[in-house]
């Protein structure tokens, strides 16, 4: 069983929640209280198995994780989060004997550490920039579904028509490229620039780059 002061907000929630794994229950106590004083929502694990068990938050979201946990260690979860491709800063609590570990762990991604015994403040303030950076993620993301969803809406010929423009080519290159006229080229750029909501070319350019389709095959769905 997992220890809360409140449950999981709904799933569409943007409320952000920091989660902690301590197989110390003093430590997870203090922790729980300490992120309450700035009103942060808290969610607490005593290992590894008890969050792989759970259904993480759909939020902004951080994880506070010891580097040593009977079964799985702090290591091993971050390896298992990334294997199954969970997207979560995570901040390694260490003891002083720990600093290779936790020189590992940055190496593999992770957000912070703290070295035990840690300042309060120095905790508060890695959470806050763990969850900022979630919260970048989760934007980048969600206006990348977006750009997706517009993609898909073009037709197979404002498909091509858009990854020769965006490569450069001029209307009368990308006719010759396409066989067709440049009445017709001129006309699926349009509607390539409406269903995108491209202002301008540089910006369907930008649009392309994130999409990963110019001068590739232009199929960005499953990415």
């Amino acid at each position: 069983m997992t220890e809360a002061e409140s449950p999981f907000p709904s799933s569409a929630t943007e409320q952000p929640i920091v989660l902690v794994v301590e197989d110390d229950s003093s430590i997870r106590g203090a922790l729980r209280r300490l992120f309450g004083t700035v009103g942060q929502q808290v969610q607490t694990y005593g290992s590894a198995a008890e969050l792989l068990q759970s259904e993480l938050p759909d939020a902004p979201r951080c994880l506070v994780l010891d580097i040593r946990l009977p079964g799985r260690s702090g290591l091993d979860l971050q390896a298992e989060l990334a294997r199954n491709g969970t997207q979560i800063p995570i901040i390694f609590m260490t003891g002083h004997g720990d600093i290779p570990m936790a020189v590992q762990a940055m190496k593999a991604g992770a957000s912070d550490f703290l070295t035990k015994p840690f300042r309060d403040q120095d905790m508060l303030d890695a959470v806050a920039a763990a969850l900022e950076l979630d919260r970048a993620r989760r934007t980048q993301s969600k206006a990348l579904d977006r750009l997706r969803v517009r993609f898909a809406s073009l037709t197979a010929r404002e498909r091509d028509v858009m990854m020769l423009a965006t490569d450069g080519l001029m209307n009368k290159q990308i006719a010759w490229e396409l066989g067709v006229s440049e009445m017709t080229v001129k006309m699926h750029r349009g509607h390539v620039m409406r269903k995108m909501d491209a202002r301008s070319i540089a910006e369907l350019v930008r649009m392309a780059d994130s999409l990963k389709v110019r001068g590739s095959d232009p199929s960005p769905l499953q990415t």
